[in-house]
């Protein structure tokens, strides 16, 4: 892995950008499961690798390709028919990923501006955030169906939209996420990125100059102190 500079040689970060599912709550393995009910209801079934392409995107960008896989003809409708009660069911029970509150706290208590940047859309967000409401401190969000939003990741649309709405270069930004293609979104708009890698994703890690691994999102707080010089 190609390590970028170590934190306390970087210069600031002007605004921090994250993720929601993975990054900030604990979902991933709940929506995997909500996809492979699904896709037997139609007498298919997810591999592995399948599940792990599906992490980071758009609910109905996931669905045309799970109909793709699916050996019997399934439109996208009749599969999130399928699928959004069994996940509304299961998210409802997901926990904050260790360490994710304090993180947003702390940023709120710098005073750095966040913007949250998620492939989630506004009714699946509010029923996610309804059990955790430190995500309210993250006012700015690009949601997957935002208006102004015509890409989701991993194309680089999230991010630069998440920079203009701060009005802040993409360079001076310090983007959190857990999947390849919320990786490769941030990469592409141009943002310094912070990879939350947990044994769940270990098949989502690759190199680039811009991009550093994180076991924690505790580890990552360390990281953004440093860059600001703050203590403790």
């Amino acid at each position: 892995m190609v390590k970028m500079p170590k934190a306390g040689s970087l210069s600031a970060p002007k605004a921090c950008l994250f993720d929601l599912d993975g990054l900030l709550l604990d979902t991933e393995p709940l929506q995997a499961e909500a996809w492979q009910a699904a896709a037997q209801c139609f007498n298919g079934s997810l591999t592995r690798r399948q599940l792990q392409q599906l992490k980071g995107r758009r609910r109905d960008d996931n669905a045309d390709l799970v109909c793709s896989w699916l050996q019997q003809p399934v439109t996208a409708k009749e599969l999130l028919s399928a699928r959004q009660p069994i996940a509304k069911r299961l998210v409802a029970t997901a926990l904050a990923m260790p360490g994710a509150e304090n993180l947003i706290r702390f940023c709120s208590t710098q005073q750095l501006p966040m913007v949250l940047v998620t492939s989630s859309d506004e009714v699946s967000f509010q029923h996610k955030a309804s059990g955790h409401p430190w995500l309210n401190l993250i006012e700015t969000r690009v949601l997957g169906d935002d208006s102004e939003l015509r890409t989701g990741k991993p194309a680089p649309d999230p991010f630069l939209l998440a920079c203009e709405k701060l009005r802040v270069p993409s360079d001076e930004c310090w983007a959190f996420e857990d999947s390849r293609a919320g990786c490769q979104s941030a990469l592409e708009a141009g943002c310094w990125v912070w990879h939350l890698v947990t044994e769940a994703n270990q098949a989502d890690l690759f190199q680039h100059s811009r991009l550093a691994t994180i076991s924690s999102l505790s580890e990552g707080e360390e990281y953004l102190r440093q860059s600001l010089n703050t203590i403790g």
